[in-house]
């Protein structure tokens, strides 16, 4: 399988080399970085310059935006968003009843009036600014690690207040190079979403978690949201009265795609990888951290699907949640291997070898050593405390256990000035506390919350890191009452189930939370100190962290820049540009993947039974051969450009005669870049980014071009559903629809 990964290396006489050829597409790179690559852009064909690219205020990049956890854009001056069906699974999962259940038939509203909200916590992020704050944020630092954790947060949250002077905008600052540098982030917020189009889930997740990071895809995975305002036009909470937003730019969309070898572009917030991590990181990842992940994701699984059959409303609250995990299992579970397939912690040491020889003899970095031994050791203290801690935090997974830990932290908290709250608890994050405890209610079951709590307990109580406050409460048995048993007793008597309960007590003080009867916030109070005591332990190594890694990325960078590999920072949930092009891959021996799967593709996976159970209407439109105006003859470059003399596309097929589903491209992407546009070398819209290839997901630690490729879903598929499938003519109208 995935069998490539080395060749990206040359492994000769200990020292690692890699061709700037073959490193061409890695990066996910800031905006301001842009202009430094602007020849690599121009090589792929992507002739937007890259100076517009890295404005914030120009067409295209300030029509690209955050959902907090994926990304979307604007797609018509109507303040119309497109993003990923499995980006907006809250929204239609809100709006899903057992007598109109939106996730299995889809949903479109056919005039503004019939647009719902897509719920109280949904939001839309639109970054306006990026300024470089590393010197106000590491100026005079203590040298004690606690303080200096502290006086980090500090100077972060000073920077944050005076950013935030208007209501309408968040700001965060954010680590980059592991604490080497510092960016402060302003994101005007958009409080009033709403739903607007979405396939059923049968066309948008096709294949299920059976495709999941599999190619060939044949997945429909978009859904259109809408951004409202007030009347005038500042953000706002969900109001009738409110109107459609009106974005500075939108995106154009070009109906004509793109074909193999033609250069994109992706904008978007990526939200982790581990890139410039160390080599004993990666074996703790794989050893321990991965597998442990991924068994209790399992278990989680197979609990919620039994109960969800069993009971529609079950399946309905949990189905995002159930989603989100069988994707996060399925993505460790590849992480693990890949990392047995091509021996990724082979590769990362026999480059950190290669680093400390050069290190050892370079004059302006040699000190450094003394660093890095000092990372390693703080490394191991870390990886320690993290096992050890691991079965307690999970003994606390109860939804309403989680919300009384919070809310009895907000008591203690509002003893404070509100510049010396944690991050959280502070005034400007009382709306989003308050919608949190709200949202509870549309993904909670009591019996499917008490089912997954008894099972982290359980596996709590059958190591040997022991918390005496929580054996206490619950584990500690002297009389004949079984663990279950017991926490039937804490539902039955709480009132945290009831959504107004628990906002009352946001304005509780401590001693009401001291000397109250209620189960779940008795325990909240019994497993404070504990929780406080293990957050200072955190903070401590974070201190001790943030003087280590810096100092390591120092010389990484330097390092990286003296063998010309590209230097830009680990994702880290803010706003990026990778690029590449239009490209199959060679997933193993005599097995090559072809970038663009066809309608036909669905009809030959159809079984009509779940997950391959494309709906009856768009099975119909595909055999009746409906295609519109949405029909491709081809995919292929010319047989004599210069592209295909370059990458060998004579003896590829030249006939397509469909209309394309998925496509793949060479841009480096990870988790959080789902939703992303994918643009076209002019900027147009061209796609949706939503997944990775399997052989590919080993990418958050070590990009291979020769096997990395992200999926897209193609706008020609998009545009095809909306109009022969589902005829969304309104929404048709809205768009900015251009050819080549």
């Amino acid at each position: 399988m995935r069998n490539a990964l080395i060749s990206a290396f040359m492994l000769s006489s200990g020292v690692v080399l890699a061709s700037s050829q073959a490193l061409a597409d890695e990066g996910q790179w800031q905006p301001y970085q842009m202009p430094s690559i602007a020849d690599k852009l121009s090589e792929k064909g992507i002739d937007i310059p890259a100076k517009q690219l890295a404005d914030l205020t120009q067409y295209p990049m300030n029509a690209v935006v955050g959902l907090g956890y994926c990304t979307a854009s604007f797609v018509s001056p109507q303040g119309l968003v497109v993003t990923n069906h499995h980006c907006a699974y809250r929204a239609i999962q809100y709006n899903s009843k057992k007598e109109h259940n939106y996730i299995a038939d889809g949903f479109l509203a056919t005039s503004k009036i019939d647009e719902p909200t897509a719920g109280p916590n949904e939001r839309l992020y639109i970054t306006e600014a990026v300024t470089n704050v590393s010197e106000q944020v590491t100026r005079d630092l203590s040298q004690d690690p606690l303080v200096r954790y502290e006086e980090i947060q500090s100077n972060r949250k000073s920077l944050i207040k005076s950013c935030e002077s208007d209501d309408n905008y968040r700001c965060s600052v954010r680590s980059f190079h592991s604490g080497l540098e510092y960016y402060l982030i302003k994101q005007l917020i958009i409080r009033d979403v709403r739903l607007v189009y979405a396939p059923p889930e049968s066309a948008a997740a096709f294949g299920g978690d059976i495709d999941n990071y599999e190619y060939p895809r044949h997945s429909a995975d978009f859904t259109f949201l809408r951004a409202y305002v007030g009347k005038d036009g500042k953000p706002a909470v969900f109001s009738q009265d409110n109107v459609p937003y009106q974005p500075k730019s939108h995106l154009k969309i070009n109906i004509d795609g793109v074909k193999a070898g033609d250069g994109v572009f992706v904008a978007g917030y990526p939200g982790s990888t581990s890139r410039y991590r160390l080599t004993s990181e990666l074996k703790f990842a794989s050893d321990w951290l991965y597998p442990t992940f991924a068994s209790r994701y399992q278990l989680r699984i197979d609990t919620i699907a039994m109960m969800g059959a069993a009971d529609k409303g079950v399946k309905i609250k949990y189905a995002g949640t159930l989603a989100g995990m069988a994707n996060r299992m399925k993505k460790y579970n590849g992480l693990l291997d890949g990392f047995k397939a091509t021996d990724i912690t082979g590769i990362k040491q026999a480059r950190e070898d290669d680093f400390k020889q050069w290190l050892a003899t370079d004059k302006t970095y040699q000190s450094y050593q003394t660093q890095l031994d000092n990372l390693e050791n703080l490394l191991v203290k870390k990886r320690s405390n993290s096992q050890t801690r691991y079965y307690f935090e999970n003994a606390q997974s109860s939804s309403l256990l989680g919300a009384a830990n919070k809310l009895y932290r907000l008591s203690r908290e509002k003893t404070k000035p509100d510049a010396e709250r944690e991050e959280g608890y502070q005034e400007r994050d009382m709306k989003m506390f308050k919608a949190r405890l709200k949202r509870i209610d549309s993904s909670f079951d009591v019996s499917v919350d008490k089912a997954l709590w008894l099972q982290d307990l359980e596996a709590y109580n059958a190591q040997d890191n022991r918390v005496a406050a929580l054996d206490a409460m619950l584990i500690d048995n002297k009389q004949s009452v079984s663990l279950s048993e017991k926490l039937d007793g804490l539902y039955s008597l709480t009132s945290m189930t009831a959504q107004d309960k628990r906002l009352d007590w946001m304005d509780a003080k401590s001693e009401d939370f001291e000397t109250s009867a209620d189960p779940f916030i008795r325990l909240a109070v019994a497993l404070f100190d504990t929780n406080m005591a293990q957050e200072t332990d955190k903070k401590t190594l974070a201190g001790e962290l943030s003087q280590a890694r810096p100092d390591y990325m120092k010389a990484v960078i330097a390092y990286y820049k003296a063998n010309d590999w590209p230097v830009y920072p680990d994702a880290n949930g803010t706003l990026r540009i990778t690029y590449g092009m239009v490209d199959g891959y060679q997933s193993r021996d005599a097995l090559y993947k072809q970038p663009f799967t066809r309608l036909e593709g669905i009809t030959a996976k159809h079984t009509g039974i779940e997950p391959f159970n494309a709906p009856t209407k768009l099975l119909k439109a595909i055999e009746e051969q409906r295609y519109g105006n949405h029909k491709v003859e081809t995919v292929y470059q010319d047989p004599a450009s210069w592209l295909c003399r370059l990458f060998s596309c004579l003896d590829k097929p030249k006939s397509f005669g469909s209309v394309p589903v998925n496509f793949l491209s060479s841009v480096d992407t990870t988790g959080g870049n789902s939703g992303s546009p994918v643009f076209n070398g002019k900027g147009e819209l061209v796609g949706l980014n939503f997944d990775s290839t399997y052989e590919a997901i080993t990418k958050d630690w070590f990009f291979n071009p020769t096997i990395t490729r992200a999926v897209h879903v193609d706008f020609r598929y998009i545009l095809w559903m909306m109009d022969e499938v589902d005829h969304a003519d309104n929404l048709i109208q809205e768009l900015d629809l251009v050819r080549n």
